[in-house]
């Protein structure tokens, strides 16, 4: 179905050029709405960038293949500890660009594109200019070189969001990278300066040293600030063994000279390197739409305001999800999100809302940290009978075989009920063995049974999980 032409209904100022059933924005998560069950619809996808939005094309998916990479030398290095001698002779950094992006990412998302302008979704038109709000469910876009305005019945806003750059570094001129291009360096720097101390920086930290670069994060807070105690004081101590780590410092000045970049910090010492990445944090693209314009409000800090449903809370017919507008920046976060609001535009009467329960997240870093439920302090602060249970992989056979002296799993979990309430893993394949834990959380199990009425393969390293559950002193007469 081809869009209908504007009608004489629709006001003159701004003139539309094409109505359209539904207008999404934005190809990540958001492309995933239009399937078979909308091939009647006449849709419009508005995508200035590539297709794929930011996990394909700057964030998770590439960032993690370089992790690899950095995972595999890093464990060579380490290797002496198994009994090995083994080295990384070289780091072939523009193979590892081309194996990553001109392989895999690029042609990716040039297919996605080429699907959605091509004859197997007539029922699509694909816009490729800047959109902004000009009226009720109204856009200014285009085609190539030509302007348009379309509108629509519904719209969608998943137009994602961008890297934070302080205004410091922004006015000081001097070259910075950030998530956006990093992995498309030139070759591998020598020296690098990390500013910030989420999981970006703590990715790209791990992903450089591991290469071969020398790697100084420049942070006003502890790294990883928002992590359960146990493991954010666990892997600040191992961050400062591997990489030179300037916590709880602010930038005072901002140069560049003889080919490196400089950072004067508020204690008097300076962090220099040849190139600078600024991973302070990711700022919502609503703004850049200019929502206002039709009528979306945005929170305070700038999110798209939706209600549990996914609708804008002031704009009808408006929707959004992903990082424009939910409390979690996290991929998996805006599929679940995308899957919600595509049923709800199908099904308006049998509204779904927002999956927001017991969201996990994983840090990509080295030691790896994977997350999901309450930390001890939200625990205790919601007033439930508090029991945890702090498990060393190293206590376990396969744990053993790793000669792994650092990984632990924390479970938090109800004395009285025996229900989790939160899990926290940092070490060697923390994104996979939490899995089974956020399948008790969204199951509701019991604690006290999943640790003891079910297999737990020996010696494999879920032991850890089944050591830990067995740790758990609880009420045992509620079992």
């Amino acid at each position: 179905m081809s869009a209908s032409p504007a009608t004489s209904s629709e006001p003159a100022e701004p003139a539309v050029d094409a109505h359209y059933d539904l207008i999404i924005i934005g190809t990540g998560s958001g492309n995933s709405i239009p399937g078979p069950e909308m091939d009647e619809t006449s849709i419009a996808i508005v995508e200035e960038g590539r297709f794929g939005g930011t996990c394909l094309n700057v964030g998770c998916i590439p960032t993690k293949m370089y992790v690899y990479a950095a995972d595999v030398a890093h464990e060579v290095a380490a290797s002496g500890r198994l009994g090995l001698d083994a080295h990384v002779h070289s780091v072939d950094w523009p193979g590892i660009v081309e194996r990553v992006f001109g392989r895999r990412i690029d042609p990716i998302a040039a297919g996605g594109e080429e699907y959605r302008r091509g004859p197997r979704t007539p029922n699509i038109d694909v816009y490729d200019q800047h959109a902004v709000f000009v009226g009720d469910r109204t856009l200014r876009t285009g085609q190539g070189s030509g302007s348009r305005v379309i509108s629509g019945d519904q719209v969608v806003v998943a137009a994602g969001s961008r890297p934070f750059v302080p205004e410091a570094i922004e006015a000081s001129g001097v070259r910075y990278s950030t998530n956006e291009d990093i992995m498309r360096l030139p070759e591998l720097p020598a020296s690098i300066v990390i500013l910030g101390g989420g999981y970006i920086a703590m990715e790209f930290a791990h992903v450089f040293e591991s290469l071969g670069t020398e790697v100084t994060i420049v942070s006003r807070s502890p790294l990883l600030r928002h992590l359960d105690a146990d493991l954010r004081d666990r892997f600040n101590e191992i961050a400062e063994e591997r990489w030179d780590v300037r916590a709880g410092r602010a930038v005072t000045d901002v140069a560049e000279s003889g080919g490196e970049v400089h950072l004067s910090l508020d204690d008097g010492t300076t962090a220099s390197g040849e190139v600078l990445l600024v991973a302070t944090g990711r700022v919502p693209n609503g703004d850049r739409l200019d929502v206002g314009a039709g009528g979306v409000a945005t929170t305070a800090d700038g999110r798209v305001s939706v209600d549990e449903y996914g609708r804008s809370t002031s704009a009808e017919g408006v929707w959004a999800l992903g990082d424009v507008s939910s409390p979690y920046m996290l991929k998996h976060v805006a599929n679940a999100e995308a899957r919600a609001v595509t049923h709800n535009l199908l099904h308006p009467g049998d509204l779904r809302p927002m999956p927001h329960e017991h969201v996990p997240a994983a840090v990509f870093t080295h030691p790896q940290i994977a997350t999901v439920g309450l930390t001890e302090e939200d625990a205790r602060a919601a007033g439930h009978d508090v029991v945890v249970k702090v498990q060393s992989y190293g206590d376990v056979a396969y744990g053993w075989a790793m000669e792994d002296t650092t990984g632990i799993a924390k479970l938090v979990a109800d004395r009285t009920t025996g229900k989790l309430l939160g899990a926290h893993y940092m070490g060697p394949q923390a994104s996979t063995l939490i899995q089974q834990m956020i399948t008790v959380l969204a199951f509701d199990l019991d604690v006290r049974e999943v640790a003891t009425q079910q297999y737990w393969i020996h010696p494999a390293l879920p032991e850890v999980t089944e050591n830990a559950l067995l740790g758990l002193e609880l009420d045992r007469t509620g079992a």
